[in-house]
C-alpha cells in the first residue's frame, strides 16, 4: 500500500491538497457483525476542504469528503479508480478498505475560520459516501455540520443511507442560518436488482422513508434518480414505478442521471454484468463503445422520460445538488437537452 502516494507534491494528491503522512495512519479491524472482513485505515487529514478541478462539470467548487472506500459496495461507483492511488484494489479492497480522515470535524472549523476561507457552498456525499456504515462507529458529520452551522456556511449532502437521520436535529439549526441542500440517491425501485448492484445500501424504500422523515421536519429533499442503468432499470414501466414511489415520499424534485462508467468502475461493473447478465455485455459494449458515458440521445431519452412522469405525479427536475433553505420556493429546472453527471456512489 503506497500511503506515501498522497504525501504532499505527490501527482495524485494535488486536488486533496495533501491529505496526509504515511506516518499518520492506524489501521483497525473490528469482529462485529457489520464491520466484518472490513479494515479501517484511520489518518490524521492534512486538509479536509477540496477543491473540485476546474474542468469538471459539477456545479459546485469544494467538498468535503471524510471518507475514501464505500461499504456501500455499489458496483458501478466511479470511485473505485481513487483506490488505485494507493495501491489499493479498486474491486473488493474499495468496499472493503475504507480510509477514515478522524480529524475531519475539528480541520474543517480550522480551515473554515481561516481568512482566506469566503464561505463558499460545500457538497458532501459526491465521491463516497459520509453517512455509509462506518460513519455509524466514527461519527464525523455530526462535528462536520456543527462547524458549517457555527459558521454559517452553506451547504449541501448527497446519501443512499438512512444515518443521516440520526442527524436531522443539525440539520434543521444549520438551515436555520443558511442554505442547505439535502439529496437522497434513488435509481430504481427493484429490490432484486438493488440486492446484487447495491448490495451494502438500505433498501430502496428505506431510502425513500428518509426522503418522507425530512420533509415531515420541514426539510426540502430531492432524489437523485442515480444511476438509471440501461437494459436493467430503463424501461418504460420501471421509470414509471421509481418516479411515482419517489412522488409518494414527498420529494422536492427528482433529477435522472444515467449509468457513466469510468476506468475502475468499468471493469469491476463489466465483471458483474458478465455473471448476472451476460446476454447484455455485447450490447454494453456498443452502448459505452464511445467511452464513460452513454451517448447523448440516449441519455436526453431518459433525461426527457423521466421529467415527464415528474410533471405527471406532480414533482419537478432540480440541479442536483444545489442547496435549498428550508421554507423556501420550489426547485430550479434544468435543462432536458442533458442532465448533469453528478459523481456519487
Amino acid at each position: 500500500m503506497r500511503w506515501e502516494n498522497l504525501a504532499t507534491g505527490s501527482e495524485h494528491s494535488r486536488a486533496d491538497a495533501a491529505l496526509f503522512g504515511a506516518e499518520a495512519v492506524t489501521t483497525r479491524t473490528f469482529d462485529t457483525p457489520e464491520f466484518r472482513g472490513i479494515t479501517f485505515h484511520e489518518i490524521r487529514a492534512r486538509s479536509v476542504l477540496n477543491r473540485v478541478p476546474g474542468a469538471s462539470r459539477m456545479p459546485f467548487e469544494w467538498t468535503v469528503n471524510p471518507y475514501r472506500g464505500c461499504t456501500h459496495a455499489c458496483v458501478y461507483c466511479f470511485a473505485r479508480k481513487t483506490h488505485s492511488y494507493l495501491d489499493l484494489d479498486t474491486g473488493l479492497g474499495f468496499d472493503s478498505q475504507i480510509v477514515v480522515k478522524v480529524n475531519a470535524p475539528e480541520l474543517l472549523r480550522r480551515q473554515l475560520a481561516s481568512r482566506n476561507w469566503r464561505g463558499e457552498h460545500i457538497a458532501m456525499g459526491t465521491n463516497v459516501d459520509c453517512y455509509q456504515r462506518a460513519e455509524g462507529r466514527y461519527r464525523l458529520m455530526p462535528g462536520i455540520l456543527a462547524a458549517l452551522r457555527d459558521r454559517a456556511n452553506p451547504f449541501s449532502l448527497l446519501t443512499k443511507g438512512t444515518l443521516v437521520l440520526r442527524d436531522l436535529e443539525l440539520l434543521k439549526q444549520a438551515a436555520e442560518v443558511t442554505d442547505v441542500g439535502v439529496s437522497v440517491s434513488v435509481g430504481f425501485t427493484d429490490e432484486r436488482l438493488w440486492r446484487t448492484v447495491e448490495p451494502g445500501t438500505p433498501a430502496p424504500e428505506r431510502r425513500l422513508e428518509v426522503v418522507r422523515t425530512l420533509a415531515a421536519h420541514g426539510i426540502g429533499c430531492g432524489v437523485l434518480m442515480a444511476p438509471v442503468i440501461p437494459f436493467l432499470s430503463d424501461g418504460p414501466d420501471q421509470l414509471r414505478a421509481t418516479v411515482r414511489a419517489i412522488a409518494a415520499a414527498g420529494a422536492t424534485s427528482v433529477t435522472p442521471l444515467v449509468l457513466h462508467l469510468r476506468p475502475g468502475a468499468r471493469e469491476w461493473f463489466l465483471s458483474w454484468l458478465g455473471r448476472h447478465h451476460p446476454h447484455l455485455v455485447n450490447r454494453y459494449a456498443r452502448l459505452y463503445a464511445d467511452g464513460a458515458y452513454a451517448p447523448k440521445w440516449y441519455q436526453r431519452r431518459i433525461t426527457r422520460q423521466v421529467h415527464d412522469l415528474a410533471r405527471e405525479y406532480g414533482i419537478g427536475p432540480a440541479h442536483a445538488g444545489m442547496p435549498r433553505r428550508t421554507g423556501t420556493p420550489g426547485p430550479v429546472e434544468a435543462p432536458v437537452s442533458g442532465p448533469v453527471q453528478l459523481t456519487l456512489t
